[in-house]
């Protein structure tokens, strides 16, 4: 199966904690809680339910869906009446009508002599539409769960949501682990869908490494096929799961989606968004750009240098939304009269200036993985700079603090093109754009799809050197 690719560490992580309860069961609070975190489709509760399915423990999986709380306990009733734990039919004869009574019930049908498993899923949906579920939540862990040798997991697509559970000055603080699930990494791609390198980081870029969207790509077929089968069926996976994601996100009269449409399609300052969003005001736009950064959505980034600097640019943080918003979204009528040849022209034609931007945040995380090295120091931050008239503009800054370093440890520039070389005019324009600044000799490094043909550098690196920063 391809299914579970690159989520090794996450269910060695659940199963260690069931075998550590199992060895606890003895103890007064055998119990222990995860909370797992993820964006939207990236397979959260496909993790959870092959641990379920390996674990072979009683375990009830709940959903929320944002319905009443009322709805949510009547759903809660009848996933319990499915689930594996002894006893199940008693909780349908009780049919609690308040949150803290259905932990008391769930308590009492918990096994006492082996670990059982209990799943919150969607949990920000409970914390949004019932009244002080935090509070439920902390005090049945407390008095009841916790006594009980069971997994608690507690998750969620909300990102800022399930951070704010865990945080200090919040009941349930320091109750649980935390585990994030990101997507699948580009070494997962190459392996999955047997990739060569550059293929690999082109793979990460359109489907942003979500397990639902990378199962439509058939093992050694190239980006173009991929996208030639997907852009062909108007519910590929492709087209439809950001759709889905923006719309559990952002009903349709939020603003916040015209925004991230703005900076999706590759507005990057904010008097630029502003116009591309229909003209907001300051303070319109300044508040639904924060939702999306609390969201986790976009990011926002500042030039790193040795001085302040103001110019603040804002991207798409996830690589399959950006590709989507810019090149499938906007055409979505074409494609569902099955004219999405056209679209693919479009993409072809765009295609590598698109990518030679859309791979700048990809090389960085890669170098933030990859050092040190035998060229270059460990980088706390690889970011980039540039100027308000982008008259100077550098692809990678490795530094010790960002925005404003006190030591700048080596700058980049990225070319990846695919028959063009990094060469010796592509070095004399980095050469020029360190001396705009910084006086200092930093040490010069090129990322290139195609290879060097030049000397001066004091590293290089490549696709195949990048996916080793994924492997480990």
């Amino acid at each position: 199966m391809r299914r579970f690719i690159g989520r090794d560490r996450e269910l060695r992580v659940l199963t260690e904690a069931l075998d550590r309860i199992g060895a606890a069961s003895d103890s007064a609070q055998p119990g222990e809680c995860v909370l797992i975190r993820g964006r939207r489709r990236v397979g959260k509760s496909s993790l959870v339910e092959e641990f379920l399915r390996t674990a072979d423990v009683p375990a009830v999986f709940f959903t929320a869906a944002g319905r009443s709380a009322e709805d949510e306990l009547v759903e809660l009733a009848e996933v319990v009446a499915t689930s594996t734990l002894p006893d199940r039919e008693v909780y349908a004869e009780e049919s609690p009508t308040q949150w803290s009574a259905a932990f008391r019930l769930l308590t009492d049908l918990l096994p006492e002599d082996r670990p059982s498993v209990l799943v919150l899923d969607e949990v920000p949906y409970l914390m949004d539409r019932v009244d002080a579920f935090e509070g439920v939540l902390q005090r049945a862990w407390d008095r009841l769960l916790s006594r009980k040798p069971v997994l608690l997991l507690l998750v969620g697509s909300d990102l800022s949501m399930m951070e704010a559970l865990n945080s200090y000055d919040r009941p349930f603080h320091q109750r649980g682990r935390e585990m994030v699930v990101g997507p699948l990494t580009p070494a997962d791609l190459a392996t999955m869908l047997d990739l060569q390198p550059p293929a690999a980081f082109d793979a990460a870029l359109v489907t942003g490494g979500l397990p639902l969207v990378c199962r439509d790509w058939k093992p050694g077929a190239s980006l173009r096929e991929f996208l030639s089968s997907s852009l062909a069926d108007p519910t590929s996976a492709l087209l439809v799961s950001a759709e889905r994601s923006l719309a559990a996100e952002f009903p349709a009269h939020a603003l916040g989606g015209d925004v991230l449409r703005a900076i999706g399609t590759g507005e990057r300052t904010f008097s630029n968004i502003a116009r591309a969003a229909g003209g907001l005001a300051h303070t319109s736009l300044t508040r639904a750009v924060q939702v999306l950064i609390d969201k986790r959505v976009v990011v926002s980034e500042l030039p790193v240098s040795l001085r302040p600097s103001k110019e603040r640019r804002y991207r798409v943080a996830d690589p399959y939304l950006r590709f989507w918003l810019t090149f499938i979204d906007p055409h979505m009528a074409e494609i569902e009269r099955l004219r999405g040849d056209l679209t693919l022209a479009r993409i072809e034609e765009h295609w590598t200036s698109w990518r030679g931007r859309a791979v700048e945040p990809l090389v960085r995380e890669s170098l933030l993985r990859l050092l040190p090295d035998d060229e270059l120091p460990a980088a706390p931050v690889v970011g980039g700079y540039w100027t308000r008239s982008n008259d100077v503009e550098i692809d990678l800054v490795g530094a010790d603090r960002a925005p404003v370093a006190k030591e700048l440890l080596f700058l980049g520039s990225i070319k990846w093109l695919e028959k063009s070389r990094f060469d010796k005019h592509d070095l004399a324009a980095l050469q020029k754009h360190r001396a705009a600044l910084t006086d200092d000799p930093v040490p010069l490094v090129a990322v290139s799809r195609s290879g060097v043909s030049c000397s001066g550098l004091q590293a290089a690196y490549g696709p195949a050197d990048l996916l080793k920063a994924w492997r480990v």
